[in-house]
């Protein structure tokens, strides 16, 4: 079946050298031996896809660490992707790396297979921050890496900080923004820490000190108008770009487009259907689609909730005229007085026809969306 707008397309790598202290994703440390088999699996799943005429415009390698994957396990899996989809109109190919397991081979291997976008996981620039979140590279790893990228002519570099690190202060997280925004990344991502279920954090919750909500306020406030003034858009809650240089990939999810996932895990939202991996190795291992992979339906834009949800994600909010001709309503009429009070508040800005959040609105998006949905 022919598609009509290309998809992106996710491949998780669920390794890492070791766990993270906040991490809840699906990911853990493998032996080599585990590693081979799921890139047999890996390329195995993708090549489901082989002469289906797919037409894919963004790449997006996530983890776990998908830098840990050798140069040739790499170069394996992107042949599978380029021989089973139509990438005729790629514009862009991204590898979350972690600068602990990154070197100069695997880079040169990224631009042979054309990787044109890396994420550094990088979190904070002092080593007490790095060692309580459990991170094994030091500052010093990342700037050797992005000045390594940056002479084989990667010209698209993201980086993720975080803030409401335990120990962090508020003149820590901003030393941390001064020094990773003056090497001039295209983009940079910025999350405050939540403690989940079933990591190490929340073992230790009640003896770690982390920053109170006035601080981690503080600090939000300090990067949106330290990156502003940088230059940086502050297009999503916690993504910045400059100079045009928005995710694309990342974009699809928050526009509510489609893209497939494959790997553990992996999640998908193609033809109108919603489906997902499963998280057990042994299954995937098995390469048996009807047992790993569970489905259910969901055709585009049903959900006003979540079309609401994703849409106020971003800067540019939703138009009050789609979201009619989506939903048959008008999303105004039951909810006017609460939209002028959050527009009066400058949590939210209504013009043109069009919603959306505020920098200000972007921080307490979760308490306005439960209000307003």
């Amino acid at each position: 079946m022919m598609e009509t707008n290309p998809i992106g397309l996710y491949v998780h790598v669920p390794f890492c050298v070791r766990k993270c202290n906040y991490c809840d994703f699906c990911s853990c440390a493998a032996s080599e031996e585990i590693k081979e088999k799921y890139v047999l699996a890996l390329v195995d799943e993708i090549q489901e896809y082989r002469g289906k005429n797919i037409a894919v415009d963004t790449v997006f390698f996530g983890g776990g660490t998908p830098s840990i994957l050798s140069a040739e396990s790499f170069v394996r899996i992107s042949r599978a992707i380029n021989e089973s989809f139509d990438l005729s109109m790629m514009r862009e190919f991204t590898v979350e790396c972690n600068p602990g397991t990154l070197d100069e081979e695997k880079l040169k291997a990224y631009r042979f297979v054309g990787v044109n976008r890396l994420s550094f996981g990088v979190q904070s620039i002092h080593e007490n921050e790095l060692k309580i979140l459990g991170r094994i590279h030091s500052y010093e790893d990342f700037l050797r890496n992005y000045q390594a990228a940056r002479s084989l002519g990667f010209d698209n570099i993201s980086v993720d900080l975080m803030y409401g690190i335990p120990d962090q202060s508020i003149d820590s997280f901003k030393e941390t923004l001064e020094r990773v925004s003056s090497i001039g990344p295209d983009h940079i991502s910025v999350y405050g820490l939540i403690i989940e279920e079933g990591t190490p954090f929340y073992e230790q919750r009640s003896e770690l000190c982390i920053p109170s909500e006035d601080e981690e306020c503080d600090m939000y406030g300090d990067c949106c108008a330290m990156l502003r003034n940088l230059g940086y858009e502050h297009y999503e809650i916690s993504n910045y770009a400059k100079g045009g240089a928005r995710c694309n990939h990342n974009m699809k999810y928050w526009r509510d487009e489609e893209y497939l996932g494959v790997g553990l895990a992996a999640h998908s939202y193609f033809n109108g259907k919603r489906f997902f991996n499963t998280d057990s190795f042994s299954e995937y291992f098995e390469k048996h689609r009807g047992k790993y992979r569970k489905e259910e339906r969901a055709e585009s834009g049903e959900d006003p909730f979540e079309y609401v949800m994703l849409s106020l994600r971003l800067s540019d909010g939703f138009s009050l005229e789609e979201y009619k001709k989506r939903f048959g309503t008008d999303f105004l009429k039951s909810r006017l007085d609460y939209v002028k009070k959050l527009v009066d508040s400058g949590l939210m800005r209504m013009d043109n026809g069009n919603i959306a959040l505020t920098e200000k609105g972007f921080y307490v998006s979760n308490s306005i969306l439960s209000e307003l949905l």
